[in-house]
């Protein structure tokens, strides 16, 4: 059999195998094929990052009707969430899978349906055929953890894939993880009317987020309703009428629905990685700050390859790893500031090292907070919970790390990015000239108490 051949295979089309065909197509000419074996586009904008945030949005401005339109005068009945008109809304957001290939097909790349495995470290089979590849990147993404609890194949869960296909809100929901998928969904749900209950085997919600952060996302939606059960695994689901009966730290919780948000894995199985010796290790696949495999020829990134998974990170990664194919190959990954957000209400966003990190790194640590409800801006929706934390090193006066819980904290973290890329000190901050009211000057005055 002959393979047809190309200058890059790329195994995926989600956010990283585009931003690598992409820089590799236009900026070196090359030829390039894209296989897929799920959903073109990949998961981001199909199922994941773009159409929740349409139901976050929606959340929001149902919570924001019924709990603050009286008061502003504002005379309208109490509203009632349409699920299947919601999802009708969020499906018109996206691209269908017909535009997809036509809008890739335009650009140039060879559009291959099917499941890739290796046939060796510069070949892939996709069923009959066959296709062989100077440089090969692997990007297929990740997929839902099934955790191992007793009786979890005898009940039917939903994922965040599923949980954006229900046609009616779910009566009572318990979400297993406290990451920012389970967050992100319970807030919805809870806002949609079901009764909803986290369960979390660590100590703290959002676990790689600072401690104080977490805490006071954690109020925030415990005051709306939420039950938060921490340290504590699922020791059992079973079946029980139209329901779920979940066993919980010694009692039975009996809920409508079951969503799974406590990891994701790789999709590694299905390409044969042994076939030609790739390294693949729990978090996904072994890759250099290049983005090399240990397979000469063959790169992986986004979420199959081990590290952050998120989606700028997968577009940053593919486009290291095709410079390196390429090019010169002189840009190594670098996640020193990375700027991530939990899109719940308040938002939890951070950049930078938290507390803890920072005291583990050595450093001599200053910490300064200054509390959301003191800002004017938050006082217009009558904001409880939230905070502006910044993290600095006492003797250089230079910030290590900036969190904060509020509306917007995801554009204030992202926007405070390269400033502690370029060494910012809490100084700088107090000094800055602000918008009032804005959500960002809290940061502001927590910097002037240093």
């Amino acid at each position: 059999m002959n393979a047809e051949r190309y200058d890059l295979i790329v195994l995926g089309s989600g956010s990283a195998a585009r931003a690598g065909a992409g820089k590799a197509a236009q900026e070196h000419g090359a030829r390039v094929a894209l296989i897929e074996h799920w959903l073109w586009g990949g998961s981001c904008p199909n199922v994941a990052c773009r159409p929740t945030k349409a139901y976050v949005v929606a959340a929001e401005l149902m919570h924001d009707v019924r709990r603050h339109a009286a008061e502003r005068g504002i005379d309208l009945p109490e509203p009632a969430i349409q699920l299947a008109q919601t999802r009708r809304w969020k499906d018109a957001l996206r691209r269908d899978q017909q535009s997809w290939v036509q809008t890739l097909k335009e650009a140039g790349y060879a559009v291959v349906p099917g499941t890739a495995a290796f046939v060796d470290a510069r070949t892939v089979r996709i069923g009959e055929q066959e296709l062989s590849g100077d440089r090969i990147l692997v990007a297929t993404g990740s997929r839902t953890a099934i955790p191992p609890i007793s009786g979890i194949g005898d009940v039917e869960w939903i994922d965040h894939v599923s949980a954006l296909e229900l046609e009616e809100v779910p009566e009572s929901l318990l979400v297993v993880g406290a990451g920012p998928v389970g967050l992100e969904f319970a807030q919805i749900f809870a806002r949609f009317g079901s009764r909803v209950t986290i369960v979390n085997t660590g100590p703290q919600i959002a676990a790689r987020t600072d401690t104080e952060a977490a805490a006071e996302l954690q109020a925030a939606l415990e005051d709306e309703g939420i039950d938060i059960v921490l340290n504590t695994g699922i020791e059992s689901f079973a079946r029980s009428g139209d329901g779920i009966d979940a066993a919980i730290g010694g009692r039975i919780v009996h809920v409508s629905h079951v969503l799974l948000a406590s990891g994701r894995l790789p999709n590694v199985e299905e390409l044969e990685p042994a076939r030609i010796g790739l390294e693949v290790g729990r978090g996904g696949i072994a890759v250099d700050d290049r983005l090399r495999t240990n397979v000469d020829g063959i790169w992986a990134a986004g979420d199959v390859a081990a590290g952050p998974m998120l989606t700028p990170i997968a577009q940053y990664q593919a486009r290291i790893a095709v410079e390196d194919m390429f090019g010169e190959g002189s840009r190594r990954a670098d996640y020193s500031v990375l700027p991530t957000a939990i899109f719940t209400d308040p938002e939890l966003g951070g950049v930078g090292l938290t507390e803890a990190e920072a005291a583990q790194r050595g450093h001599d640590v200053g910490v300064v907070t200054h509390p959301l409800p003191s800002v004017t801006r938050a006082q217009y929706i009558g904001a409880k919970h939230g905070l502006y934390k910044i993290v600095f090193d006492r003797p250089s006066k230079r910030v290590l790390g900036v969190h904060v819980v509020s509306r917007a904290a995801s554009d204030i973290v992202g926007s405070m990015t390269p400033a502690l890329k370029l060494g910012v000190t809490v100084d700088d901050l107090a000094f800055m000239h602000h918008v009032y009211p804005s959500y960002s000057e809290g940061l502001k005055a927590a910097a002037e108490k240093a």
